[in-house]
């Protein structure tokens, strides 16, 4: 018996292509797919190609699938190469049986009424009925050729004009029904009327190009302004995506790159403006289903949306539904079109080139969820820094692959600490002079340090004392952490340590969103996170250096730790600095009266006096440590 289609289709879903044909042929990764010498003839430069779904030889032309690569290699017929495959993969064989005989033929029954219905809209454009339509068409810059190409039609006016066309095809209005092209007449029993009139008409197919439903556009005032047919055993709205069939073939072929777009004519203009890889959804946003889809062609492809409140608002809904199927073999990239053009607008305006450089900017999409979900947010304020912060660690944590996972946290909450926290603006130099009421100021005595390291390498020692103490005791970061997200490091290796304090601070503070288990805050765990982060040399550089002070070995005592801490603290952040962060620190004592408020107040306090008194912390011979 014939074997179901969509059988077939679950068992090349299930067959990864390189893993099979890898084991004759020794593959190695070319971008996005894999490359080798192909198997069917004798080379020596490779010219093999092995895509999600199908191989290609550039060579000598061989093409195929899992089933056929299977049956070229091993010799099989094509049921055998379906049992060998099915018993791989775990499937069993559909056995025939009366019902799915049934349902098989009148599959092909309705592909076929869709496809007669198809031609005879097609005809309809090109009549004075159609007329209207097919001016419209024109004055929105499409070519017949692409007319022609995409089989745009003309319902007609709903008046059985569609099933008096088809009757003499022996089509009966039962199946016109069952197509999704007539649906019953109200007050009228066992009469039809049609699904679509006077819209023009957008036939939509499956992956492998059958038709399986339309879409209407309707010319006047009337409403919805767009119309999908039906769902029926051959449409699944959820799972069908507009021009795949299409942009499949442009992908795999590497003529172009898979780009989401809004709806029929922006995925028509785009394919006639040489960007064949279009494809939309069906007036609504993306499913998961689509997802899975557009992923079996590409692992990356680009959501292109409106840069309007709107497209900002599908931006964000697809952003939130795809962030749990995600993978590190496959993802999504995000691209803005300018405010109040679609593709063809921004085509006609400015040509090709203008759509390119837009695909060309697309950003990654954690860079787009943390724009979109930093749209609007009151980061002016430590509750909404706070809040902000909990949901990028919980939309980390939706993602199913934990590596990924908190590799996503790692660079959304990086970024938090880089960008979120408010931006003082530039304070003078602190400059002594006179106190209000008139009195002279009179700085407390400069004591000399013992050696006078040079500036620069003085600030360098500073930084590394400050980091070692903070590394060896990540504790501290309970307390320091505000304090500590202030000072500016210096671009590299103290700054790159810098935000990945924080970031991993950060995720073992919040509540545990992604179903694993935080580790303390202790320095071992540190260790294995700074390895995991590729940031080892980096912290082999802090701690490695001589003369750091006794506060960065591992058994200081934590009042001294901290004593060590504020004192470093205190050096890089600066004088002017210092002060006005002392000044909040007592405003925030008189309103919160509390121990960490009168500890902080002390702390600053103790830092800016070693400060003026012309200390560098380093007395002790941690200037000696080589830069």
């Amino acid at each position: 018996m014939p074997l179901p289609p969509n059988f077939l289709d679950e068992l090349r879903a299930r067959t990864p292509l390189a893993p099979l044909i890898g084991r004759r042929v020794r593959l190695a990764r070319n971008g996005r797919q894999w490359k080798g010498c192909c198997p069917f003839h004798n080379e020596k430069t490779p010219s093999f190609y092995v895509y999600d779904d199908h191989y290609h030889c550039f060579g000598c032309g061989q093409h195929g699938d899992a089933i056929g690569f299977t049956m070229a290699t091993e010799g099989l017929a094509f049921r055998e190469a379906i049992e060998r495959l099915a018993g791989e993969a775990g499937l069993e064989i559909p056995k025939e049986s009366p019902r799915q005989v049934a349902k098989e033929a009148r599959a092909r029954d309705l592909h076929d009424v869709l496809q007669a219905a198809a031609e005879a809209m097609q005809r309809r454009l090109h009549t004075p009925e159609g007329r209207p339509a097919l001016d419209y068409l024109r004055k929105r810059g499409l070519s017949d050729d692409t007319i022609a190409r995409f089989a745009l039609g003309w319902s007609g006016s709903g008046r059985g004009a569609l099933a008096a066309e088809l009757k003499p095809l022996g089509i009966e209005p039962r199946q016109l029904a069952e197509a999704g092209l007539t649906k019953p007449a109200e007050g009228r029993e066992g009469a039809f009327n049609d699904f679509f009139f006077n819209r023009v008409i957008f036939p939509i197919r499956d992956r492998r190009g059958r038709i399986v439903s339309f879409g209407g556009r309707t010319l006047g005032d009337g409403q919805p302004k767009y119309l999908n047919g039906p769902e029926t055993d051959v449409f699944s709205k959820r799972r069908t995506l507009y021009g795949l069939d299409m942009a499949r073939e442009a992908v795999f072929r590497g003529r172009a790159r898979l780009v989401i777009a809004e709806g029929y004519m922006d995925v028509i203009a785009l394919h006639q403006a040489g960007f064949e890889g279009a494809v939309a959804p069906l007036g609504t946003a993306l499913t998961p289903e689509q997802m899975d889809e557009i992923w079996r062609v590409t692992p990356e492809p680009v959501l292109c949306l409106d840069g309007d409140a709107a497209g900002l608002r599908a931006a964000a809904r697809t952003s939130e539904m795809v962030l749990p199927l995600v993978s590190p073999e496959r993802t999504l990239h995000f691209a803005t079109l300018p405010q109040g053009q679609d593709p063809d607008d921004l085509i006609a305006a400015k040509g090709p080139a203008a759509f390119e450089a837009v695909l060309a900017a697309a950003k990654p999409l954690s860079s787009a969820l943390y724009d979109l979900m930093a749209e609007g947010r009151p980061l002016g304020t430590p509750e909404g820094r706070a809040a902000f912060r909990n949901d990028l660690a919980a939309a980390a944590g939706r993602i199913a692959d934990k590596s990924l996972a908190s590799e996503y946290r790692g660079a959304l909450l990086n970024r938090f600490f880089e960008t979120a926290r408010p931006q003082r603006p530039p304070r003078p130099a602190f400059t002594p002079g006179s106190r209000k009421g008139g009195t002279p100021f009179k700085p407390a005595p400069r004591l000399p340090p013992r050696a006078a390291p040079e500036a620069g390498n003085t600030r360098l020692q500073q930084v590394r004392c400050l980091l070692a103490i903070t590394l060896a005791h990540p504790w501290l970061l309970d307390e320091v952490e505000e304090a500590f997200a202030l000072v500016e490091l210096p671009h590299g290796p103290p700054s790159a340590l810098q935000a990945a304090l924080l970031a991993w601070h950060a995720g073992r503070a919040l509540t545990d969103v992604s179903d694993v288990t935080i580790p303390s805050l202790d320095s071992a765990d540190l260790l294995d996170h700074l390895n995991s982060t590729g940031l080892e040399e980096a912290r082999a550089w802090v701690m490695g250096a001589t003369g750091l002070p006794r506060e960065a070995s591992p058994d200081a005592q934590p009042a001294e730790t901290l004593d060590g801490w504020w004192h470093f603290f205190g050096f890089l952040r600066g004088e002017g600095a210092l002060i006005e962060d002392l000044e909040t620190a007592k405003r925030d004592l008189v309103t919160a009266n509390d121990a960490a408020a009168q500890s902080r107040v002390i702390r600053l306090s103790q830092a800016l006096s070693a400060l003026r008194r012309g200390e560098t912390g380093l007395e002790e011979g941690a200037e000696s440590a080589s830069p």
